[in-house]
């Protein structure tokens, strides 16, 4: 959530903010300063009441120790107790329905980011040359069933549409890129974490997907129990709250993570005409990384997480760029965002591959993840991030698609053949 601090101080700023990401906080933003103002009235009344209360218990002894008649005072003692409760339980609502707010409102966009949607994106690099072929390309669903890499109709005769199997070499390919994304984080200093794959609402409530898009995520019915669980969109999701309501020592961070876990997403639905096959699903698979810093170090921190998937997918010999989103095409919860986009040749353009965020305190402010400052010995609020590292869902189309031969072959990238006993060339069974 934000700092309230930042809606008192400059509402107006704030809503403007906001309004760059194509999202109208006004509404919502007077309530929250209603309720603030309510808030700290109650806690002024209550804390006068109080004083008053403890003045009037140190009376007592004294008149009854003189032989005065006490009754008054017991009666208006009485009755500011009472109207102490009924000031806490109004404080209590009040709260209550401040964090409600709160926890509705989208994290502010960075200052430096164009307002507006996708069509204010800006590529800012680009790597290597677009592929081009000398015969007529296959598209990859044709490729992947033709090499039994990807078996589409079985999968969806296991799930539905929206899934499919991996089989033979193409469940050894998918294995050999997770395997190279995880040993070249791991290389960098990155732990890796094996997460649930159901998550407990809270998870969701720090991430930031909750309570706004509570509807986009496959939920779990529990018989047993009334826990609200549900399958995680993204292992962000899980680690982000590993340290949820924890002081970490400063010298503690940065915390890096990573871990491998299949992604369910429900939006996968609406299919444009050219999405055919794997490009859109709802499970994939994907390692993501997470950093947790000190905020003067998180700028750092992204910077290093772009570079660190450019790395990736440069190694794999794409074509690719990286583009810096406008703030109407960053997520909900994040202050920025980078996208590593790749050619996918039947798709005609780009495909966002891994996208890297800095969400700021808005995070771990939700989840109270903190760092006791050396040098003050107070806890801080430290500054959260993620990335994509990488998702395979379109690199595998990209890698069979650029990759292919004349013969409807694929040439196996250099970096992946150790994992598949030195194959080099994926043939026709």
């Amino acid at each position: 959530m934000n700092d309230i601090r930042l809606i008192r101080e400059n509402p107006n700023n704030f809503i403007e903010l906001l309004a760059r990401k194509g999202y109208d906080a006004a509404a919502e933003t007077n309530e929250i300063l209603e309720l603030d103002a309510r808030r700290r009235d109650i806690i002024a009344r209550v804390e006068a009441d109080k004083a008053e209360q403890n003045k009037l218990s140190k009376d007592i002894p004294q008149l009854k120790k003189s032989g005065a008649d006490t009754t008054a005072l017991f009666t208006a003692l009485t009755a500011l107790k009472e109207k102490i409760r009924e000031q806490d339980d109004e404080l209590r609502r009040v709260e209550q329905r401040l964090e409600e707010v709160q926890l509705g409102i989208w994290n502010v966009p960075d200052e430096d980011l164009a307002p507006g949607g996708k069509e204010n994106n800006e590529p800012i690099r680009y790597f290597g040359e677009a592929k081009t072929f000398d015969f007529a390309p296959k598209h990859h669903v044709d490729l992947c069933t033709e090499l039994k890499l990807i078996d589409y109709e079985r999968g969806t005769k296991l799930a539905g549409s929206g899934f499919w199997v991996y089989s033979g070499l193409g469940a050894r390919l998918e294995w050999a890129l997770l395997n190279y994304f995880i040993d070249s984080h791991l290389a960098g200093g990155y732990e890796l974490m094996l997460v649930p794959h159901m998550l407990e609402y809270e998870c969701g409530v720090t991430a930031g997907q909750f309570p706004k898009f509570a509807d986009e995520v496959f939920k779990i019915a529990n018989p047993t129990d009334d826990r609200r669980h549900y399958m995680l969109p993204t292992a962000e999701a899980a680690l982000v709250s590993l340290h949820r309501n924890e002081i970490l020592s400063e010298s503690d961070l940065p915390r890096k993570y990573i871990s491998y876990t299949p992604c369910f997403r429900r939006e996968a639905g609406s299919y444009r005409s050219d999405e055919r096959g794997m490009v859109r699903g709802h499970q994939f698979n994907k390692v993501e990384m997470v950093q947790l810093t000190r905020p003067e170090d998180s700028d750092a921190a992204f910077d290093e997480l772009v570079t660190r998937a450019e790395s990736l997918v440069s190694g794999l010999g794409f074509h690719f760029r990286t583009v810096k989103l406008a703030a109407g095409d960053c997520s909900a919860s994040m202050a920025r965002t980078y996208d590593i986009e790749i050619q996918i040749p039947s798709m005609n353009g780009y495909k966002e591959v891994s996208s890297v965020s800095n969400a700021r305190d808005y995070q771990a402010r939700r989840g109270q993840i903190r760092f006791r400052r050396e040098s003050t010995g107070k806890p801080e609020l430290v500054h959260t991030l993620n990335g994509s590292g990488l998702a395979t869902s379109r690199i595998f189309p990209a890698l069979v698609e650029q990759n292919q031969l004349p013969d409807g072959s694929v040439v196996v990238p250099e970096v992946l053949r150790k994992y598949l006993g030195g194959l080099e060339i994926i043939k026709k069974p």
